[in-house]
């Protein structure tokens, strides 16, 4: 099994409600570790160009709303198959349809207040990584 990295955001409504531990919690319980960690508030342009893959998707401008409505953690996640492993943790993205036990399942408020964000694949878990985190940020 391969070490790998993925990149890991604690969305407004989460850090909201002091889910912030909680969160962390179920990534550590699960092999992951955290080796890189800031609290942030995302400005209007760092969450456009973020998401600007959904960019002409009708929810995008709602998305970056709520994205820059509060306090953000970033976050790099490290272990075996982390980016498959996070977003086991996370559940589907609809808590309706996440499974028992996730984060999505037992904090997300809606679809759209989901808790968490966590990337799709390693290629773009380098690019989100890099967005928010140099190199000498990432502690393993």
């Amino acid at each position: 099994m391969a070490i790998e990295r993925t990149f890991s955001i604690i969305k407004p409504d989460a850090t909201r409600r002091n889910l912030t531990g909680k969160i962390n919690a179920k990534f550590e319980a699960a092999g992951l570790r955290i080796v890189a960690q800031r609290r942030i508030q995302m400005t209007e342009t760092q969450a456009k160009k973020f998401y600007e893959v959904h960019a002409a998707r009708p929810f995008y401008n709602d998305l970056v709303k709520f994205m820059t409505s509060g306090p953000v953690v970033v976050q790099v996640l490290e272990g075996e198959n982390a980016v498959a492993k996070n977003r086991e943790i996370m559940g589907a993205t609809n808590p309706a349809n996440a499974d028992a036990g996730t984060i999505r399942k037992e904090f997300a408020e809606s679809i759209e207040a989901n808790s968490v964000h966590g990337s799709d694949s390693a290629e773009n878990a380098a690019i989100e990584i890099g967005y928010f985190f140099a190199g000498a940020d990432i502690v393993g």
